[in-house]
């Protein structure tokens, strides 16, 4: 049955039908593991499953990818503890639905599976399925048959599996034009905040509730576990003083690429044009070549007659009327001889006879404007450009027997920064954290804590920790994780205590003024901002907190008092004076509106799903290695 189909399973195939079926926990194709597992350290364990290191670097690696392709996130987010959690708990939740497909015999057919391949849009051609597109896509994409086969059917098995669950996410009419009604409110309000940082000279710590602290968290005041390590580097600087460009190709290369470096220029040009016609005989063209060739000789004899020739005699009735004037082009607008030409003419210059398909130009440039750069501003910038390439290309060569130098000759990188003109560097104490910060790469530093280089001390393999960019480490020295003296921590410990004091000094102000307030009595000393009226869209300047807690708010009688405790700033008190709703919507925003809604019920259902399957379940998550801590059982 599949005979004809066996190559389709992953890669950038796979991840197309992710986005098809909308898996959202599913954030890397099933190879990206296969192609690189290698090391056993379990990050988390489902029900005896392990989810491996690996596996959880390949998915982070994605996602910092793709949020990064998408500019929604900066490098210091992405390097946070909490896309890290994130990231995890997808790969939990895939091998809680993949446990639960299994237990529940849910079963994805042959025909089943053929059919949904053979009517991909990838592989359509003329509306009907191309062997000859999927082939091609396949081989170009590196993607094994049976890989395909298997990762094509889990999908489709975890869609299988969530489809009955969002399903249950329905909302009537009824409940959608009341919660459109409640989404489009406006309420007029002003805030005040009870902060916690104004409460700090109150709050007084005793030493004894210092140690006590310290004595109760002590096993997780604890310094990570360190390296100093050497590493190398080998990128295409070291190749550098390899290579070499002349003038001569620095100009070539400026020539061949000429629309590149002019830009936005734009010529304006009048041309004469004597057709031969589509199919012409050699006679005619001949004789279309020897009027173009009469005009010309008029021409240049006297230029001013350009105008009143081409009114006259040119066969391109757009421009002819206008004394042959085109306008204003860029390049690309034109025919190729016919721009060639123009581009290399100077203002008020009468070409030779210029034959493109449709006949003989005389052509005369009027004006010239917009950007072009001359050759001799960017010959430095193109040899520059040049050089690097060249070294790309070497280093490409290369990398290859880089990697086989440092695992054949694993007791040293010297040899190989000998070999490659490279310098072996010496780092500084690093955690796992800290080194995956300082490579900005996971792998390279879950490498550096192997067994293979801690016990073993051997060169780590070549890690691509940035395009073009590979590094080999090795251990130099190692610092078991070690509980915190007290005199390191305490200074941190009272500051923690006195945050937490003055929090609740804050929260108990905050809620005693809140309940005055809501008996209908006059509270002296709240600050309140000035009043804006706010939407569920439009926050004029008020925190998420603040807006989470405005709407909120109970308006059965105003103005209504609500206020929520921010154990980092303190309390905040909300006050709601006047509630108005806006003008009816109309039934294409509602029905959008129902639809937006819909998609938000099946969300939850879907993810209160995962959850119930999570509660069930034994997670054993490896903090130590996820976050540098300790381990956690849940």
């Amino acid at each position: 049955m599949l005979d004809s189909i066996r190559s389709v399973a992953q890669g950038w195939v796979g991840k197309a039908l992710l986005a098809l079926i909308t898996i959202p926990f599913a954030l890397f194709g099933i190879d990206s593991y296969l192609n690189n597992a290698g090391h056993n350290i379990a990050v988390a364990e489902v029900n005896g499953n392990s989810v491996s290191v690996q596996e959880y670097s390949n998915a982070l690696k994605n996602m910092r990818d793709r949020l990064l392709s998408e500019g929604k996130a900066d490098q210091a987010q992405l390097d946070s503890p909490e896309v890290k959690s994130i990231v995890l708990n997808q790969l939990i939740n895939k091998q809680l639905l993949n446990n639960e497909i299994q237990q529940a015999k849910y079963a994805i057919s042959d025909v089943q599976l053929s059919t949904y391949v053979t009517g991909m849009p990838e592989f359509q051609k003329d509306g009907k399925f191309s062997q000859e597109m999927y082939d091609q896509t396949l081989q170009q994409n590196h993607i094994s048959p049976s890989k395909f086969e298997a990762g094509m059917r889990a999908d489709l098995l975890a869609q299988q599996a969530q489809d009955g669950i969002t399903k249950l996410g329905f909302i009537s009419n009824a409940q959608a034009d009341h919660a459109f009604k409640v989404m489009s409110q406006q309420r007029h309000v002003t805030v005040s905040e009870f902060k916690t940082k104004d409460f700090a000279s109150q709050v007084k710590i005793d030493p004894a509730q210092v140690k006590a602290y310290y004595e109760l968290h002590k096993n997780k005041l604890v310094v990570p576990e360190q390296v100093k390590i050497e590493f190398l580097l080998l990128s295409p600087a070291n190749f550098m003083k390899e290579v070499s460009v002349d003038d001569a190709e620095v100009k070539k290369f400026y020539d061949e690429n000429a629309a590149k470096y002019h830009g936005n220029e734009q010529r304006r040009a009048s041309h004469i044009l004597i057709g031969f016609g589509v199919s012409a005989t050699a006679a005619q063209k001949d004789e279309a070549k020897a009027k173009a060739t009469a005009l010309l000789a008029e021409i240049k004899k006297d230029p001013s007659k350009f105008e009143s020739l081409a009114i006259k005699n040119s066969q391109d009735p757009g421009s002819a009327v206008k004394g042959g004037d085109l306008g204003s082009f860029g390049r690309g607008a034109m025919v190729k001889p016919f721009e060639d030409a123009a581009f290399n003419m100077k203002v008020n210059e009468v070409s030779n006879l210029v034959e493109s398909e449709f006949g003989y130009h005389i052509i005369k440039v009027t004006e010239v404007s917009g950007g072009g750069t001359d050759f001799d501003s960017l010959k430095y910038q193109i040899k520059a450009d040049l050089i690097y390439q060249k070294t790309q290309a070497v280093f490409a060569e290369k990398s290859e027997n880089f990697s086989n130098m440092v695992y054949e000759q694993s007791s040293s990188l010297q040899p190989a920064a000998k070999a490659f003109n490279g310098q072996v560097q010496t780092s500084d104490w690093l955690s796992r954290e800290a080194g995956a910060k300082f490579f900005k790469n996971d792998k390279i530093m879950n490498l550096v804590f192997s067994n293979e280089v801690l016990k073993d001390h051997r060169n780590t393999e070549a890690v691509e920790v940035s395009p073009n960019n590979l590094v080999s480490a090795r251990l130099v020295e190692y610092k078991a994780s070690a509980p915190r003296s007290f005199d390191e921590v305490k200074d941190g410990i009272e500051a923690l205590l006195k945050l937490e004091a003055a929090a609740k000094l804050a929260s108990a102000k905050g809620e005693a003024a809140l309940k005055d307030l809501r008996a209908g009595k006059e509270v002296v000393g709240i600050e309140w901002i000035p009043e804006v009226t706010v939407d569920r869209k439009n926050a004029q300047g008020l925190t998420e907190l603040a807006m989470n807690q405005v709407f909120k708010t109970n308006v059965s009688k105003l103005p209504a008092y609500s206020g929520i405790a921010d154990s980092k700033q303190g309390f905040l008190l909300v006050k709601v004076i006047k509630v108005s709703d806006m003008a009816p919507a109309d039934a294409e925003a509602k029905k959008l509106a129902k639809t937006e809604l819909n998609a938000a019920l099946m969300s939850e259902y879907l993810s209160a799903y995962k959850q119930s399957l999570r509660v069930k379940a034994k997670v054993k998550v490896n903090e130590k290695v996820l976050l540098g801590s300790t381990v956690n059982n849940q």
